[in-house]
């Protein structure tokens, strides 16, 4: 009797340690393409999520951003993992039609995430379900040198028709009113993406980019109405120079304002301003009514349909969501958190001004060349630069445009 108890219990042991055994098994696989610094901060949080979950083990694999945009195409169908990094909006719709992404939207509803990571809730969206979870983003808007303002007599507008009636002030004390480089094109973009956002709406712009508008239409040429107000104020060689040349001459006070996003303010420093003289403004109405929307490139984290371990996949991702996991996250970035309730350095005024717009914001784009394909990006971004050179030409490249539409969405 002894010996059949002792027996039980060595056979109890062995179960116990071959459920602990299983339990150390529990692998969730994470494929990411981050670079050293916010590898090192996902890196820490995954420290954490195993620290409260010891009965899961995170293992990622790392790609470089570019060898990453292929090997996705890859790893989607054929060795999944669990967990892969991508990005909101028109860029993820293609994985999610094609059944490569899992829904997610059990994951927003049971952890309060509608309300937490509102101003992302439409990016992640198609077909009224979530497709994955948002970890970090940073703003876009109009950076601007208080102190040519004040040498060209210029109050901060309110408005879009004060901004632009600012820009003859500007042009009398010879300074530009808008500057940008688009040398490499993309800078341009922005300036478009807002116009377009102010102007017909989050819901049209994101129509457009998804190719189901025609650059023809009406619609869009009032887009480039707008932009045509400022276009004669814009710096004049903005398409021999970079983005980091133009933020040059907002330092030097030779522009009054660039329409960039937040990490320009590095650059913006170490060129000698301070956080006297440089201003954050969000981009002013232009459509009375229309529902704020910003430019706000976000970085997500999905579900592939092949994942082996969903149920885990699923608890990384409420944590990754969580205000406390976004606030120390994005600290180390130097981002902003998507969590509305998370907290940012209060001793940095554009992280605040940023966390503020993007929080209280009715929608994300993600930029145009996120939001459209690759051949429509180019095509779009260089008949952006060249409206901005000759503006007379616009009839031509809305024509161009139109045609590389028809092409690139059959």
């Amino acid at each position: 009797m002894v010996q059949m108890k002792h027996r039980a219990l060595a056979v109890m042991a062995a179960l116990l340690m071959t459920g602990s055994a299983y339990a150390e098994q529990r692998v969730v696989k994470y494929n990411a393409d981050f670079d050293p610094i916010p590898l090192a901060a996902m890196e820490a949080l995954i420290a954490d999520f195993e620290a409260a979950n010891p009965d899961i083990d995170v293992q990622m694999t790392n790609f470089d951003h570019e060898g990453y945009k292929t090997a996705i195409r890859n790893f989607l169908t054929a060795d999944s993992p669990d967990l892969a990094n991508w990005y909101a909006g028109n860029r993820m719709a293609p994985f999610v039609t094609s059944g490569q992404f899992i829904e997610v939207t059990d994951v927003w509803e049971a952890n309060g995430l509608n309300d937490a990571l509102g101003s992302a809730a439409a990016s992640m969206t198609i077909d009224g379900k979530k497709w994955g979870v948002p970890y970090t983003y940073y703003q876009w808007g109009i950076y601007f040198n208080r102190d040519a303002y004040k040498a060209a007599g210029a109050e901060e507008p309110k408005t879009w028709d004060e901004f632009v009636a600012n820009c003859e002030k500007f042009k009398a004390a010879g300074i530009d009113c808008v500057t940008t480089g688009t040398k490499a094109l993309w800078p341009g973009a922005g300036i478009f993406d807002y116009l377009s956002l102010r102007t017909n709406g989050y819901e049209w712009h994101m129509d457009l980019t998804a190719g189901k508008i025609a650059w023809t239409d009406q619609k869009v040429k009032d887009v480039f109405a707008q932009w045509a107000k400022i276009q004669p104020y814009t710096s004049a060689n903005h398409a021999a120079i970079d983005w980091q040349d133009a933020a040059a001459l907002l330092v030097q006070g030779k522009a009054a304002n660039y329409v960039m996003g937040n990490f320009v303010v590095g650059v913006l420093k170490e060129g000698g301003m301070t956080n006297d003289n440089l201003g954050f403004m969000v981009f002013p109405e232009i459509t009375p009514g229309l529902p704020r929307a910003e430019e706000a490139p976000t970085d997500t984290i999905h579900i592939p349909a092949g994942a082996q371990n969903v149920d885990d996949a699923k608890k990384f991702l409420a944590f990754v969501a969580t205000a406390d996991a976004q606030t120390k996250l994005n600290t180390a970035l130097g981002q902003l958190p998507t969590n509305k309730n998370s907290t940012v350095a209060a001793d940095d005024p554009f992280i605040s001004a940023g966390f503020a717009s993007l929080s209280s914001a009715y929608a994300l784009a993600q930029f145009f060349d996120r939001d459209a394909p690759a051949e429509m990006a180019k095509a779009g971004m260089e008949g952006f630069q060249e409206f901005l050179v000759k503006p007379e030409n616009l009839d031509a490249i809305l024509e161009r445009l139109e045609k590389t539409r028809q092409k690139v969405y059959q």
